[in-house]
């Protein structure tokens, strides 16, 4: 079995290849391309790895660039993917919850991204009158994380959802990949809730419709991966590289015997003890996680404050 950590259902469907029970199509939107993997029975379910549920992923190359930024288009398509997933009535309230810790840059992404989410539900409770009809009542909360706070995400949530009733809760989180290439590069959003911490290996208890009672979307992007997986990709091409070769084809050509799980348990052997419990993120992660949270945020307020906001 392929142990690669990724809380992409793209990534494992993937790895698990053409699997009964799951479904995708991908689309354009924008400049983005947006794929929808759609796990339908247990048996699918069990094979990637991921409860059953749908999954959007959105993937743009340059999708936390200026330009990116300032084009509004991204936003607007994370709007159209969330509103999708929920079917609200008129006034139903919204919790958006940014998961992480916000004192550690890569896991700060759901804090940032809460913290420029337009509120409302106040105004709704005190001023109704004065609130325009396309706009949902939201309030937002960031949980903070158990070292901190002694509290597990979950208990704090739950408390509150059990306070304010409201219709759909929004959680935002980063995720781990299992491919370099999708670093700060894809969202997801899914119906199915999250797991907090799973994509690191620390599981946390899950978000989602049984725990909560309401319905969950998630959204996160990758920010890390497992040092097994930068090693991974890189003797991917060191092996291609040997192909070309003549003086490496005996050693190209028994790597090229092992297929992918197998290579990246041999990479995790290897690394053992010291090197395969850590995770890397790109360098310039701190400009990264800025805009991405400002993409997130607006996507948001798009999609539960009306198209006639600014994105």
């Amino acid at each position: 079995m392929d142990e690669r950590r990724t809380d992409l259902a793209l990534e494992a469907r993937e790895l698990s290849g053409d699997t009964p029970g799951v479904e995708e199509e991908t689309e354009r939107c924008g400049k983005a391309v947006v794929t929808r993997v759609r796990v339908r029975t247990q048996q699918g379910a069990e094979k990637i790895g991921k409860p059953i549920g749908t999954y959007i992923t959105i993937e743009q190359k340059d999708l936390c660039s200026k330009e990116a930024q300032a084009d509004g288009s991204l936003s607007r398509c994370l709007a159209e993917q969330i509103s999708s997933l929920l079917h609200l009535k008129k006034g139903d309230c919204v919790l958006v919850a940014g998961l992480g810790n916000r004192s550690l840059t890569p896991d700060s992404l759901g804090p940032r991204a809460a913290r420029e989410v337009l509120v409302s539900r106040h105004i709704f409770c005190q001023l109704p009158q004065v609130m325009d009809e396309r706009v949902r009542p939201v309030c937002v909360l960031t949980p903070g994380v158990t070292g901190e706070t002694g509290l597990e995400t979950g208990e704090v949530i739950r408390a509150v959802v059990r306070s304010v009733h409201p219709a759909c809760v929004v959680v935002i989180d980063a995720l781990a990949a299992r491919s370099t290439k999708r670093l700060n590069r894809t969202i997801q959003v899914t119906d199915t809730g999250i797991n907090p911490g799973s994509g690191v290996g620390n599981h946390r208890h899950g978000l989602n419709k049984k725990s909560l009672g309401i319905p969950v979307i998630s959204i996160g992007i990758p920010t890390v991966v497992d040092a097994a997986t930068i090693v991974n990709d890189t003797m991917f091409n060191l092996i291609a590289a040997m192909s070309q070769s003549k003086a490496f084809d005996m050693l190209g050509d028994s790597l090229k015997e092992l297929n992918d799980g197998e290579k990246y348990e041999l990479i995790r052997e290897l690394l053992s003890p010291n090197l395969n419990a850590m995770f890397v993120t790109p360098k310039d992660i701190d400009e990264s996680v800025k805009r991405l949270s400002y993409t997130i945020s607006e996507g948001i307020n798009i999609a539960f404050m009306g198209e006639g906001l600014p994105a």
